[in-house]
């Protein structure tokens, strides 16, 4: 999650490779569906590495073990890869 600490300095964005980062009403947010913690990316989160006011900490709502994040790692990865119409939409609407 991103506190309202934020600065929104607009770097954390484009770091994303889930594209789970998004600019909220006030401040950048970031989708719990679509965020892996960078796991199958990357050894450590990118947003968390690269943010200049460390308003990044994990979400205690969606705290998630590695096998889940990778879990959803590979079905975000089969979604993209797999399926333009049907298939994607089909992984949204399960999550």
């Amino acid at each position: 999650m991103i506190t309202d600490e934020c600065i929104n300095c607009d770097v954390c964005e484009p770091e994303c490779p889930n594209d789970a980062i998004y600019m909220g009403e006030e401040i950048y947010e970031i989708d719990p569906h679509k965020c892996t913690e960078c796991v199958g990316h990357f050894d450590e989160p990118q947003c968390v590495q690269i943010c200049p006011v460390a308003c990044i900490p994990v979400n205690p709502a969606h705290v998630e073990s590695r096998e889940t994040l990778w879990q959803k790692f590979q079905r975000l990865t089969a979604a993209k890869d797999g399926g333009e119409a049907g298939s994607a939409g089909a992984a949204s609407s399960a999550s």
